[in-house]
């Protein structure tokens, strides 16, 4: 049995009834179910406008300006400073009208509606002087074969100034269901599967969704060594994958800096003198066909930032005793900033030749990761925490993540998963650590590895999948608990 209208409840929780029914017609109309939008409206005895806006809308289209003037002055919830704006873009329409309909008698009534209707209004002296000019120049007047999209492009204007409840804007149910959405995504610090969204019930992912178990990879992404890279003769310090994944770079203290074929293994380039000063590290630009390096000499030379080409050839060089010493360096994805560090300072360039600025942490910095967009990149500090920077200059106070172990060695972080939402660190105490961004405590400790995990990455193509080495020469591969087989 229906219930009388008097009996249905105003208001659902904090939820207006009359607004929700109204935003969801809306809705179905801006879909295309006119009749069901109708009917709709005819059973709830809620029509999508109330009375004032389709008076308001006729007026307009009939010209019948003075009758316009006076709805908005009836419309409940209007401030004197909206009135007056509503009152001036009505006034203004008609004021244009009369200017493109010319002769004697048009110029007479628009000169009337400027300093009767107009002026009085208070709004800005120079939106005044420019209709006064108009009536010069003719700038701005309407046609009389234009007037009648002029007349709705006036109507549009006003219900912007208009109270909310006088037109609903176009979209609303759509922008709260994504707002509903986006918020409950950001609220689920283990959300990594960016597909796996519905709206038929509250999004929550499970911890499982996140790299947790060691796992040998199967089927597609099986593991087998392609290449042992033999050429070395000292220790390698320093390895750096080409954006493309076609080539690798490797280098180490009194060693040149080699330029690797991925897909034959062979070694296409030898740095001329690069093993007659240390490279403390490298980093590809987003093209892989330029490289940066930052260097230093024995004795008293000055360090060194450069970028050469894939011949060895030197394209730009920094020089000079404001060089600092740098430990880590990288190029944004964009390739717009070079960032790099020395001590405690970070250090970020535009390129080619732009503005300068740097961080300065108070601990000493041990490693530099970049995020997926180049927007933050993340260092390791001796301090045992790990600390996120936004590379605009006006980044003030980093985001802090602590938890995991870092007294002695070079550990490395890394950004990693859906939209690098989740950040990632070795630890001194052989475990691997994840955070989500913005939570300071870690979601997620990682056992397997028996010594120091080093480094770790996450894969940029599989939010699922987790790589991380270690002093127990070992590098295992995490995978989310749905994928892969638990190794022993």
């Amino acid at each position: 049995m229906d219930l009388p209208e008097s009996s249905v409840p105003r208001r659902v929780g904090p939820v207006d009834r009359e607004e929700l029914v109204r935003v969801i017609e809306q809705s179905l109309y801006s879909l295309g179910y006119r009749r069901a939008a109708a009917a709709l409206e005819a059973e709830s005895g809620v029509p999508l406008y109330p009375p004032e806006h389709d008076r308001l809308l006729l007026d307009v289209m009939a010209g019948q300006w003075d009758a316009c003037v006076e709805t908005v002055r009836s419309v409940a919830g209007v401030g004197d400073a909206d009135r007056a704006v509503a009152e001036f873009l009505l006034w203004r329409g008609h004021y244009l009208e009369l200017l493109g309909a010319g002769g004697d008698a048009g110029l007479r009534r628009a000169r009337e509606v400027l300093r009767r209707r107009i002026s009085p209004l208070g709004v800005d002296r120079r939106c005044v002087h420019w209709l006064a000019c108009a009536m010069v120049s003719c700038k701005g007047a309407v046609a009389p074969e234009t007037v009648v999209e002029w007349r709705i492009s006036v109507f549009l204007d006003l219900v912007e100034v208009l109270p909310p409840w006088f037109h609903v804007p176009t979209g609303r149910l759509e922008h709260l269901v994504e707002s509903a959405v986006t918020k409950q995504v950001a609220s689920c610090i283990y959300h990594n599967l960016p597909d796996e969204i519905t709206l038929f019930e509250d999004h929550k992912c499970h911890e499982q969704h996140i790299p947790s178990e060691c796992a040998q990879v199967e089927k597609d992404d099986t593991l087998t060594k392609k290449h042992c890279l033999q050429g070395h003769h000292k220790p390698i310090s320093f390895v750096a994958w080409s954006p493309n994944d076609r080539m690798l770079l490797t280098c180490g203290t009194g060693e040149s800096l080699k330029l690797w074929n991925v897909d034959t293994g062979e070694c296409n380039l030898k740095f001329q003198g690069s093993a007659d000063y240390i490279i403390s590290s490298c980093a590809w630009f987003p093209n892989s066909e330029k490289i940066v390096c930052a260097s230093s000499e024995p004795g008293s030379s000055p360090n060194r930032i450069f970028t050469c080409d894939l011949e060895g050839q030197e394209l730009e060089v920094w020089a000079g005793d404001r060089i600092p010493k740098v430990s880590e360096l990288a190029v944004t994805p964009d390739g717009r900033h070079l960032i790099f560090v020395s001590c405690n300072d970070i250090w970020i360039r535009e390129l080619p030749k732009g503005r300068e600025w740097r961080f300065r942490e108070k601990q000493a910095i041990s490693s530099l990761s970049l995020s997926g967009d180049g927007q933050s990149l993340i260092v390791n500090l001796s301090s045992q925490e790990i600390h996120l920077w936004k590379i605009n200059e006006s980044s003030t106070v980093p985001e802090k993540f602590k938890g995991h172990k870092q007294e002695k060695f070079v550990i490395r972080s890394c950004f990693g998963g859906s939209n690098s939402l989740f950040i990632a660190s070795g630890s001194e105490d052989s475990e691997v650590y994840i955070w989500k961004r913005h939570l300071e405590t870690p979601i997620k400790v990682l056992h397997g590895h028996t010594m120091i995990v080093n480094c770790v990455s996450w894969n940029p193509a599989r939010a699922h999948m987790l790589a991380s080495a270690s002093d127990d020469r070992t590098v295992r591969i995490w995978l989310a608990r749905k994928t892969g087989s638990i190794c022993s």
